[in-house]
């Protein structure tokens, strides 16, 4: 089937609203819990999860998706289709029509100005844009009146529901962001800290790296909503404090990525206070390894940067040895029991999308063992730990505080001592690993580690532009802000070509093709990522918070909006 047809017959559904309120903030404070404290709350400067969701509180692209990964309109009257003329029948171009009436909550109206300027802002060379992968191959973005916004392609672009799409790319206010261009992008605190929305909240005050009081949105374009006058979201702490806090305390209504075992689940939960949210999606928990040398011998400026191939890792056979030792069951086991799945995959859905590869499933240490001496790395000195021209199999492991991966941590590591590797465990607070702080030596984009582990999704149900993070112009330096999504800094031409010829590809099957070849690349063929469990999100929710509505596709705050008080 052509990606054509299925743009002919889409269909623009509302958001979920229980109509259990009839008038903005009667339902009093609602107390959400993040315990990976957000540190901004601009999306394009930061790849993190936990900032990107506190952030699509207040701004809002001109669609999003609903917990059925269906397109759904937010800024924009409906979705465009082919059949309603909005997606030219070449697929080179695609235009929007604002709602009419809506204002920032600034109290100005929004217009096509603004979206012409989110293009201009992410995609300039300077700026480190986070989310770049998501404006691939637009031309142009021109604005023929106030409420029109027309993309333009470079080519048939079957998948044109990205720019501005989901809570990854969302409208800014060109007013308050025009002197944040290019290099000034990452100096602009007041509109990172406090950036001029159109969701249904409004920053109050922000303190980085702990809390984020919101009120409601005084000019949000639904009179009725939202229900809470005022939000809290805070920041600290770890996944099992945060479970506790909902579901046997009460003290919140909300926390975010209970990432707690299947023990601690069922013991919380018998409580009463409150319910496990689980549904998969396209989260994997999974080990990248770094190309690049990340010696902090190397100048600064150079360390983990194209400059200087990684001494151990540039050998395809250790990488591949690392993966073999893994018994990815039994971090399932451990860590997430009905929540996780092993996989082999950094794409595991929607399930047309997902390779059949099943070849890490099985643990081979003695397969992992003949492969590294076959690539000359032995232990010469009887000391367990191999070597090769005077070089230590030893290796730096990094990932953020969290009980669950601290355990996985330390069961991977006996995995690869068995194998004869040297690890050093290193454990960064969730808020500055996920930061994006260009002048922090310890994000996960800057990567001064060996491999690092951490979990990751895409908006949406087509893996497009998820794919087109691992080009080799998406990689993060010095010169970006370190803002690239090319975390481990992966560079293949033929793999580049491979993503722009999906870029073009109508036919949903050939697609389908291409993304499983895409993502075989990645892990194996290159075990460049080497995916171990792909996560169900668990989050918790208090039994008197109404609405909530657990999205995998897009944040989970999708539909703060439509949260009320059960009376």
């Amino acid at each position: 089937m052509k990606l054509r047809t299925a743009l002919l017959g889409a269909v623009a559904v509302a958001g979920l609203a229980p109509a259990a309120f009839a008038e903005r903030g009667a339902d009093g404070h609602v107390n959400v819990l993040y315990w990976q404290a957000p540190s901004i709350l601009n999306p394009y400067l930061s790849s993190g999860t936990k900032d990107v969701e506190t952030g699509s509180l207040v701004l809002e692209g001109l669609a999003g998706f609903d917990e059925k990964g269906v397109v759904i309109p937010r800024l924009a009257e409906a979705i465009p289709t082919v059949e309603n003329g909005g997606i030219s029948e070449d697929l080179t171009q695609i235009t929007w029509k604002l709602k009419p009436g809506l204002l920032w909550s600034d109290g100005t109206p929004v217009t096509s100005a603004d979206a012409k300027f989110t293009w201009e802002y992410c995609t300039h060379p300077e700026g480190g844009c986070a989310q770049a992968a998501r404006y691939e191959g637009i031309t142009a973005v021109e604005t023929p009146d106030e409420l029109t916004i027309v993309v333009k392609f470079s080519g048939p672009k079957p998948n044109p529901y990205q720019a501005f799409v989901g809570g990854t790319s969302p409208i800014l206010q060109a007013a308050q962001f025009a002197n944040c261009l290019g290099a000034a992008a990452s100096t602009c605190s007041e509109q990172n800290f406090k950036p001029i929305g159109t969701g249904p909240f409004v920053v109050k005050d922000f303190k980085v790296n702990d809390v984020v009081e919101l009120e409601a949105n005084p000019n949000y374009r639904d009179p009725a909503k939202p229900a809470f006058a005022t939000m809290t979201v805070k920041g600290g702490g770890d996944a099992q404090a945060a479970a506790r806090a909902v579901l046997e305390t009460g003290e919140f209504d909300y926390a975010w990525n209970t990432q707690i075992n299947p023990e601690m689940q069922a013991q919380m939960a018998a409580a009463g206070k409150g319910v496990l949210l689980n549904g998969f999606g396209t989260l994997v928990e999974r080990i990248e390894m770094n190309m690049t040398n990340p010696d902090p011998a190397l100048p600064e400026g150079e360390r983990s940067t194209t400059k200087h191939a990684h001494p151990i890792l540039s050998d395809i056979n250790v990488r591949k040895a690392l993966s073999m030792a893994i018994d990815r069951q039994v971090l399932v086991d451990v860590g997430y029991g009905a929540a996780g799945r092993a996989t082999c995959n950094l794409v595991p859905a929607p399930e047309m999308f997902a390779s059949p590869n099943t070849d890490c499933i099985k643990q081979d240490v003695e397969g992992a063992k003949a492969l590294l001496e076959q690539s000359g790395w032995v232990d010469s000195d009887g000391d367990g730990v191999r070597d090769k021209d005077g070089v230590k199999l030893k290796l730096l492991y990094q990932t953020s505080v969290n009980p669950v991966r601290q355990d996985f941590q330390a069961i991977i590591k006996s995995f690869w001592n068995e194998i004869g590797v040297e690890v050093e465990l290193k454990q960064v607070d969730a808020s500055v690993f996920f930061g994006g702080d260009a002048g922090s030596p310890d994000t996960f984009q800057k990567f001064y580690a060996d491999v690092e582990m951490y979990a990751n999704n895409f908006d949406g149900t087509d893996p497009e532009p998820y794919l087109a993070q691992y080009k080799c112009d998406k990689i993060p330096g010095p010169e970006n802000q370190w803002q690239g999504e090319n975390i481990n800094r992966f560079c293949d031409p033929a793999y580049d070509a491979l993503v722009e010829e999906l870029s073009k590809t109508a036919d949903m099957a050939k697609r389908a093709e291409i993304a499983i070849r895409l993502n075989e690349m990645l892990t194996k063929d290159s075990y460049v990522v080497v995916p171990l469990v792909d996560r169900g999100r668990l989050s918790a929710a208090s039994n008197t918070l109404g609405g909530v509505v657990l999205n995998t596709w897009d944040t989970e705050l999708w539909n703060a909006q439509d949260w009320f008080r059960i009376k």
